[in-house]
C-alpha cells in the first residue's frame, strides 16, 4: 500500500485520469486497493479479515494515504529542484 500510494502521489498533480472528482488519483488509488482486496477474497475463497487482520488493513490504508501525500509533496517540491 505504501509503495502504491507513493507512486500515485508522484503523478497526482498531472491528473492523468481527468479532472473529475471521482477520477482524482487518491480516489483511484483506493478503488484499486479495494479491487485488489476483492480479488484476494475470490482467489482465497475466504473472507479477507480471516487472512489479514482488520487492524493491519486499516494501518495499510493509513500508510497508503500518508505515502500518497509524501509522493505528492515530493513531486511538487523536491523533483522541481
Amino acid at each position: 500500500m505504501g509503495l502504491a500510494g507513493f507512486g500515485f502521489g508522484l503523478f497526482a498533480e498531472r491528473r492523468p485520469f481527468g479532472n473529475d472528482v471521482l477520477l482524482h488519483p487518491l480516489i483511484v488509488f483506493f478503488i484499486v486497493a479495494g479491487l485488489a482486496l476483492l480479488v484476494l477474497r475470490v482467489v482465497l475463497k475466504r473472507p479477507v479479515p480471516e487472512t489479514i487482520p482488520d487492524r493491519a488493513l486499516m494501518l495499510g490504508c493509513a500508510l497508503g494515504l500518508a505515502m500518497f501525500l509524501a509522493g505528492n509533496y515530493a513531486a511538487a517540491h523536491l523533483l522541481q529542484l
